[in-house]
């Protein structure tokens, strides 16, 4: 079954968004239905890079209109014979540009294959119970379509041209014509001036209509900015923001840049027609010609939204970043870093062929000077879908001496922690007689010297990127708002999402709250700078880094509870049987994890929490294998034996346990083995010696000696 039965074959809602999807004439249903079986076998992938390709699949599709037609003129239906004849005439725009075509058949083809993405994804879900992936919404569905339908109405407006330098070039033609005849009576001459009338007349009326057309493609393309940039951009930078700081946001470009592509490349085609226009006009002009009248402020409006678009498209596309580091937009003087500079608009452009420059330069609030390769050329990367990048990926800081603290004109009164300093992009866009001067920035980061402030510097990077709605507010620490908790809340919860792919749970939350509020849990936590608890950072980023170190996979499969109060911890399991156990991250030791479990007595006992130095001997799924204790002077033995709530130990940690233990845990055991073996044996001699009464001497050597082999 060919692709557009499939489609034929969805539920009413997917139908509808098909219907949306052709509710234009860049692509006629009908001529997607009849010949359907043709279209999808096509190369129009490569019809839209070639150009010989494009011709001669333009030349057979209009061949197979004129097959069609003729079948509908036998079967006769007049009103498909209509159609089909009105669409091929609409084809024949795309003579003298048959890839637009390619690109407009190819874009309809990955519009229909995404609608039956979204189809098989949800029917997986309803059967199967898997989760979703993302798809696009049908905000994003709509804006698609009207791009899509400016794109083919700017077609239009180019066979409109056409059609209006073809009546010129008649007028001219009929005016010298006229002139080089020499008319007796005047009869005749009235006659040449009424045609001559009737034709300019005919040539005012379209030069109105077509600078009408205009003004409304430009209304609605400025429109269409407005949405991209104040909108769509502005929703992507503010995603950006959070996904720096663990939010699992999709930060992808891909479909912002075929945006930004999109209009741009309506608005250089609008500023040609007016160009053309002036030509026009240059060549034939007449008293209250509207070419001379509303032509600039056309031009004027057209290059504004072009150089507005320009602009906004340049963006930082991967934030500073330092190797190793916790997290990006903190940087140390001396220490290499990295970002990236993407053009979202540029790249479905080949023929501009200036390369583009960009220089990195920073604010003065600190001085700093960049060290490194601070210029790079806008390349086009493959496998990012032709984007043109710059990629910085060797600079360092060093700071300026000047006699002083080190500080710039802008004096404020922070903590090195908390001075925020902006990375600054420039380069210049020409192409076409057009060049606009093209600036980006980075998200704020933070400079620090040495990794003593790292830990600081971090949490300002949190409380930033959290809270602030302005990516450029470099004193937003003079004056720190404060933070709701339930938004503290998500932001450390992605900080483990981020590392381990599993966030917190609500439970473990409101431990987290009790902690930091005592009881009584207030809503709001006060601002970072000026009275959080430094202690809390160190030790939440101490359970997280031991966390990801050795407990990523416990973790993940939810076997560690962890964030649980140990009055919480003791109200859980005093109501569970002897064995029961669970564990938890210590709340006084930094990056230490502990258990607790129910003794007979109906007690709860802890171990010592275990730390970084435990863990990189001995896995801790093996200590909890082999955890034993002395219980009532008796042989030792393991009191853990479910995990809580009621989970039996091995059934939870099987999966990870070890045949060959290494470390501690291998030596352990070995001795343990030796030392039980040899007491065996010994035992065995003394009594072979009691029942033979023999000298012991020997045995006792002998008794030595295998002990000695075994060890």
């Amino acid at each position: 079954m060919n692709q557009w039965d499939r489609l034929n074959n969805l539920d009413d809602d997917y139908k509808q968004k098909l219907q949306i999807l052709y509710d234009t004439d860049g692509l006629p249903m009908e001529v997607r239905h009849y010949l359907s079986s043709w279209i999808e076998t096509q190369e129009w992938d490569r019809a839209a890079r070639d150009h010989a390709l494009a011709m001669a699949l333009f030349q057979v599709l209009l061949q197979n209109l004129d097959a069609q037609h003729g079948r509908f003129v036998l079967e006769e239906s007049f009103l498909l014979q209509h159609k089909i004849r009105r669409h091929k005439q609409n084809f024949q725009w795309y003579m003298n540009d048959p890839c637009a075509l390619a690109q407009k058949v190819l874009w309809f083809l990955q519009k229909e294959q995404e609608i039956l993405d979204e189809a098989g994804i949800a029917e997986k879900v309803q059967n199967l119970q898997v989760e979703p992936t993302a798809m696009e919404t049908c905000t994003q569905l709509e804006l698609d379509r009207k791009i899509s339908v400016l794109q083919t109405d700017v077609q239009c407006m180019a066979h409109t041209i056409i059609c209006l330098e073809e009546q010129q070039d008649e007028f001219d033609f009929k005016y010298q014509t006229y002139n080089m005849e020499s008319f007796t009576d005047e009869a005749s001459k009235l006659r040449r001036d009424t045609v001559l009338q009737g034709l300019l007349n005919r040539l005012n009326k379209c030069r109105h209509s077509t600078l009408s057309d205009i003004k409304k493609l430009l209304d609605r393309t400025e429109e269409l900015v407005e949405l991209l940039v104040k909108t769509e951009l502005v929703d992507w930078q503010r995603r950006q923001q959070k996904s720096c700081i663990g939010s699992p946001d999709d930060v992808c470009l891909d479909l912002l840049e075929k945006w930004f592509t999109s209009v741009a490349g309506s608005l250089f085609h609008l500023r040609d027609f007016l160009t053309k226009l002036d030509e026009l006009s240059g060549k034939v002009s007449y008293e209250e010609d509207p070419v001379k009248a509303r032509k600039p402020q056309l031009f004027s409006r057209t290059e504004r939204l072009l150089k507005y678009l320009l602009q906004s498209s340049f963006v930082v596309e991967t934030q500073p970043s330092m190797p190793q580091a916790k997290g990006p937009l903190v940087i140390r003087t001396n220490i290499q870093f990295y970002v990236k500079t993407r053009s979202g608009l540029l790249i479905k452009f080949p023929e501009m062929n200036n390369p583009m420059e960009v220089h990195v330069s920073m604010d003065r609030y600190r001085r700093f000077n960049i060290l490194g390769i601070a210029t790079k050329t806008l390349t086009m990367v493959e496998g990012q879908n032709g984007a043109m990048v710059a990629d910085f990926r060797h600079l360092n800081l060093k700071e300026q001496k000047c006699g002083g603290p080190g500080r710039g004109v802008n004096d404020i009164c922070l903590s090195v922690t908390e001075e925020l300093h902006i990375l600054y992009f420039h380069t210049t866009f020409e192409m076409k007689g057009l060049s606009v001067h093209l600036k980006a920035s980075s998200l704020p980061v933070v400079i620090i010297s040495n990794s003593s402030q790292q830990q600081s510097a971090w949490a300002s990077i949190l409380w930033f990127n959290m809270l602030s709605q302005n990516p450029k507010d470099i004193k937003f620490f003079t004056n720190t708002p404060a933070a709701p908790w339930p938004q503290f809340g998500e932001m450390l919860s992605w900080q483990f999402l981020s590392a381990t792919k599993r966030g917190l749970l609500d439970t473990q939350l409101e431990m987290i709250a009790c902690k930091l509020f005592g009881k009584c849990l207030r809503l709001v936590l006060h601002s970072l700078p000026q009275c959080f608890p430094d202690t809390f950072w160190v030790w939440f980023d101490g359970i997280l880094m031991m966390v990801k170190t050795f407990l990523v996979d416990l973790w993940r499969d939810g076997l560690i509870m962890g964030f649980v109060s140990k009055f919480k911890e003791k109200s859980l399991l005093m109501t569970k049987q002897r064995g029961t156990f669970l564990l938890r991250f210590s709340e006084s030791v930094i990056g230490g994890i502990t258990f607790s479990w129910v003794e007979n007595t109906k007690s709860v006992k802890t171990v010592e929490p275990f730390t970084k130095a435990d863990l990189s001997q001995i896995p801790f799924q093996e200590i909890i294998r082999n955890f034993q204790i002395l219980l009532d002077d008796e042989f030792p033995e393991n009191p853990l034996l479910y995990l809580y709530p009621n989970i039996p130990k091995d059934e939870a940690f099987g999966k990870y346990y070890s045949d060959k233990m290494g470390g501690k845990a291998t030596t352990y055991c070995m001795y343990k083995a030796v030392f039980i073996l040899a007491a065996i044996f010994h035992l065995v001699l003394v009594i072979v010696f009691f029942l033979t009464k023999k000298q012991l001497s020997f045995n006792q050597n002998l008794v030595i000696s295998t002990i000695s082999v075994i060890l």
